[in-house]
């Protein structure tokens, strides 16, 4: 196995916990907040830019850049457990980033929508591999007794980031147009991401063998096809949270390509879809300090079950509604439902798998999870094509609700750690 390289670090500086990594731990939630900025420069202003500038009717067509980033990131994602532990995590964090770079720039020129599609493809290679990185690496740090607070200060952080970054192009797009004004937001993220990562970032996998080493029941080897089972259809705590992570992700991409085009076919100004956009995962981000130590306290399955059902709420509420107060509460319902759901699912996950295979049964879960993106934005485009906006988010929300109903039957309530 090749050793990435690293700051010195000895064996026996290396401990478990947040109090004791917490220079590293708060330098990667910094870091994967510049990671979500870069999904949230399009979460408004991508969808106008294809309908309003490229004037695309199709339905299908517009929201064909969430499925080539979809896509592409559930298959970084995928390989990014391996790569990381053949390479490193920082180097696979890094690789990210330099993918990442021209992702804004791609976006501000694009001449056609072909090269909005094809950045698209580069920015799921940085989000598979950075934000997986991010991740993993914090749940290295501390240790098996607060992972959910690990991945909610993760996701809490990725999350506001989106939201944040939503209004600010949303408000930006009302001044000065879709182009290019609201994209430099973009161009900052990932030259702040980039240069944090590479100056400062210390790897993690000293911390892996010391909870390795220290696990009661020790891991025969197992190939990456057994992993991928496992987390995939044959452990049923691994398969639940495989197939609630991919609906999760799959009303998210519906609702990133339909929701803006939704609210425009309403009269809604760009400043006020820019609101609702920001509000949905800015509640998402923020309440993930909560809902991450929760699950630790409460367990996970309660908090994933009841979230789904929270979300198909919201989104059943957005399809019967016309007012911007409406959907103003429905997105509230959808950034409290996932926020129940996303820390408790990684975590989930986690528990179920033993440490030296870890990081690739999270890149399994991630692939499933963020392929929903894809599935969900192609479905939802369809449908709304054929039978309008209105069923395509009611038809997602009755998959988010029947979701939930698998976890609650399949998932155990304390999923241990498996050998």
């Amino acid at each position: 196995m090749t050793e990435a390289v690293t700051s010195p670090q000895t064996a026996s500086s290396v401990r478990l916990g947040l109090k004791e990594n917490w220079p590293q731990f708060a330098l990667l939630v910094l870091i994967n907040a510049f990671v979500g900025g870069m999904v949230g420069i399009e979460r408004t202003v991508v969808p106008l830019i294809g309908s309003e500038e490229f004037k695309i009717s199709s339905t299908t067509l517009v929201v064909s850049f969430i499925v080539s980033f979809g896509v592409v990131k559930a298959c970084a994602n995928l390989v990014s457990g391996q790569l990381a532990d053949a390479w490193g995590r920082k180097r696979v964090l890094i690789l990210g980033w330099l993918v990442g770079l021209p992702v804004p720039f791609m976006i501000m020129w694009a001449p056609s929508w072909e090269w909005v599609i094809a950045a698209n493809a580069l920015l799921g290679i940085n989000q598979g591999l950075a934000w997986s990185m991010t991740v993993i690496m914090k749940i290295d740090l501390v240790g098996p007794k607060s992972r959910g607070l690990a991945v909610g200060l993760n996701e809490f952080a990725g999350y506001l980031a989106v939201g944040v970054t939503a209004f600010l192009t949303g408000y930006l797009a009302s001044k000065y147009g879709l182009r290019p004004a609201p994209i430099y937001l973009g161009v900052a993220y990932a030259v702040l991401g980039t240069a944090l990562s590479i100056l400062l970032v210390n790897d993690t996998r000293e911390h892996v063998r010391l909870e390795t080493a220290a696990h009661t029941q020790q891991s025969v080897p197992i190939s990456f096809r057994e992993i991928f089972l496992l987390t995939s259809i044959r452990d049923r705590n691994l398969f639940a949270a495989s197939q609630a992570g991919l609906v999760n992700n799959l009303n998210d991409g519906m609702s990133w390509g339909i929701f803006p085009l939704f609210f425009a076919s309403f009269g809604l100004h760009v400043d006020r879809i820019g609101i609702l956009k920001a509000v949905y995962p800015a509640t998402w981000g923020i309440l993930q300090i909560a809902t991450g130590p929760l699950s630790d306290r409460w367990g996970r399955k309660g908090l994933i079950v009841a979230g789904m059902w929270v979300q198909a709420a919201g989104l059943f509420l957005t399809a019967a509604t016309s007012h911007f107060e409406w959907w103003l509460a429905a997105s509230l319902l959808l950034g409290l439902g996932t926020a129940m759901v996303y820390p408790s699912l990684i975590a989930a996950v986690s528990d179920a798998s033993h440490p030296s295979w870890r990081a690739r049964s999270l890149s399994v879960y991630r692939f499933w999870r963020d392929l929903g993106y894809a599935i969900g934005a192609l479905a939802a485009g369809l449908i709304a094509d054929l039978l309008g906006m209105v069923w395509a988010i009611g038809m997602i929300g009755a998959l988010t609700f029947l979701s939930g109903v698998v976890v609650a039957v399949a998932m155990e309530s304390r999923p241990g750690a498996r050998p």
